[in-house]
């Protein structure tokens, strides 16, 4: 089963980068057909997908993110990586790393870390 654990800050203040890290467990960001995906959910608001990275390095975002996310990764430490930038308290929410084997489905979530955006 591929588990799913995501690190990174609790608070950031406005105007600096959110940097999230992902390392997955018992699957490599390697393996054939899979995406690995940052989903955040905001107070009172739904899911949104912010952008994902494929198993060769190559990146997908949503149009809302495409102009302050980036999404890399390190194939030696078996994980990927998600970076916000001019973070503002709208970006306050509760991030995710999900994996997806190539079924167009969320398959795999992580457990979700609040990001609060605050001076």
């Amino acid at each position: 089963q591929v588990q799913m654990q995501e690190s990174g800050p609790g608070l950031i203040k406005p105007s600096q980068t959110l940097s999230l890290t992902c390392p997955p467990s018992n699957a490599s960001i390697t393996t054939n057909y899979y995406w690995w995906n940052w989903i955040r959910q905001s107070p009172g608001l739904g899911l949104e997908w912010m952008g994902s990275i494929s198993r060769s390095g190559g990146t997908d975002y949503s149009p809302t993110f495409k102009n302050r996310a980036s999404l890399s990764r390190n194939t030696s430490k078996n994980q990927f990586t998600l970076q916000l930038r001019s973070v503002t308290p709208e970006d306050t929410a509760v991030y995710y790393c999900v994996g997806d084997s190539g079924t167009n489905t969320w398959e795999y979530w992580s457990q979700g870390t609040q990001v609060t955006v605050s001076s």
